[in-house]
C-alpha cells in the first residue's frame, strides 16, 4: 500500500479502498456490454427520428424530443465510459503512474455522475411534462413549444453537468475504484465527500420518486378520461402509448438505479459501513443504458405489426 502522503488524493488509499487488479475483469465482457448498448441506442435513435418525421401529434413530437435526449445521453455515456474501461483491460495501464495529476480520474468521475443523473432527471422531467399535458392541457398547449422542450433537455444536461463539476470546485472528490479502470465518488468521513455523495443519491432518489408519483396520477387520470368518453379516442391512444413508454422507462430506472443510490446513501451516512459492493451496483445501474432503447424499438415494432395486420393483403378476398 502506497503512502497516501506521496500519492494524489484520487489514488490514495483512504476509506475508499483501491486495488490495482486488471485481472479482475475481462475485456470481452466490457467490449460486448458496450457494443450492445451502443448498437441498441443507435437503432433507437434512428427509430425516433423516423417517428418524429411521421408524427402529426404535437404532444407526441414533444415527447419524442425528450426520448431523443435520453437516447443521446445513454449513447454518449456508454461511449465515453466504455472507451476508458476497455482501454484499461487492453493496455493494463496504471492510471496512478500515467496520470498522477488526476485528470483522468476527475474526467471519469464527472462522466459517471453526469451520465448517471441525466436519465433520472430526464425521466422526472418527462413525468412532469406528461402530468401537465394530461391534467392541465390548456396550460401546456399555451406555454410549451418545441424550442422550449429542447431548452428543458438542455437545462437537465446543465444541472447534471453542474453537479458533476462540484468536486472539481472543491465540494467532494473523485477516487479511483478497484480494479483501476474507473473513478467515482469518494465516500469518506470528510464533510465535503459524504455531503456530495448524499447529494448525488438524494437527487437520483427524488427524481425516481417524482416520476413514480406523477406517472401514477397521470395514469389514473388517463384511465378516467378513456373510460368516461369515447370521443377523441385516437388522441387518447397516443397519450396511453406515451404513458406506457414512460412507465417502462421509470420501472427500468428504478430497478437498475435504486440499489446503487441506496448503497451510496447508506455509505454517505455511515462511511465505515462500505462493504466493497460498489462495482456490483454500478454494473446493475449501467444496464439502464442498454435496456432503455429497447423500449422504443419494441413498441415501434409492435405498432408496425399491428398496422400491417389491419391492412388486407392485395388480391385477397376475405368475404
Amino acid at each position: 500500500m502506497a503512502d497516501s502522503s506521496n500519492v494524489s488524493s484520487c489514488y490514495a488509499n483512504t476509506s475508499t479502498p483501491y486495488i490495482y487488479a486488471p485481472a479482475v475483469g475481462k475485456v470481452y465482457y466490457s467490449a460486448t456490454f458496450t457494443t450492445l448498448g451502443l448498437i441498441s441506442n443507435l437503432i433507437a435513435f434512428i427509430v425516433l427520428i423516423k417517428s418524429c418525421k411521421e408524427t402529426r401529434n404535437q404532444s407526441r413530437s414533444f415527447f419524442l424530443i425528450f426520448l431523443g435526449g435520453l437516447v443521446v445521453t445513454d449513447f454518449m455515456g456508454l461511449l465515453v465510459t466504455g472507451s476508458f474501461v476497455i482501454s484499461f483491460y487492453v493496455t493494463h495501464v496504471d492510471w496512478s503512474k500515467s496520470d498522477p495529476t488526476c485528470h483522468f480520474c476527475n474526467f471519469m468521475g464527472m462522466s459517471m455522475v453526469f451520465y448517471g443523473l441525466c436519465p433520472l432527471l430526464l425521466g422526472a422531467t418527462m413525468a412532469i411534462e406528461r402530468f401537465i399535458g394530461i391534467n392541465l392541457p390548456f396550460v401546456r398547449s399555451s406555454r410549451v413549444s418545441k424550442k422550449r422542450t429542447v431548452s428543458m433537455v438542455l437545462m437537465v444536461w446543465f444541472i447534471a453537468g453542474s453537479i458533476s463539476m462540484l468536486p472539481i470546485l472543491g465540494f467532494g472528490s473523485y477516487h479511483i475504484q478497484t480494479p483501476g479502470s474507473w473513478c467515482f465518488i469518494n465516500i469518506t468521513s470528510k464533510r465535503g465527500d459524504w455531503t456530495f455523495a448524499l447529494l448525488f443519491s438524494l437527487v437520483g432518489l427524488i427524481s425516481i420518486a417524482t416520476s413514480f408519483f406523477l406517472n401514477t396520477v397521470s395514469v389514473v387520470t388517463l384511465i378516467k378520461l378513456c373510460c368516461g368518453a369515447e370521443r377523441r379516442q385516437r388522441r387518447r391512444d397516443h397519450e396511453m402509448e406515451m404513458m406506457v413508454q414512460l412507465i417502462l422507462i421509470m420501472t427500468i430506472a428504478t430497478v437498475c438505479w435504486c440499489p446503487l443510490l441506496i448503497y451510496i446513501l447508506k455509505s454517505a451516512l455511515n462511511p465505515s459501513t462500505s462493504d466493497g459492493n460498489l462495482l456490483f451496483f454500478i454494473r446493475i445501474a449501467t444496464w439502464n443504458q442498454i435496456l432503455d432503447p429497447w423500449i422504443y424499438i419494441l413498441i415501434t415494432v409492435s405498432k408496425l405489426r399491428s398496422s400491417l395486420s389491419r391492412q388486407p393483403w392485395p388480391g385477397l378476398d376475405i368475404r
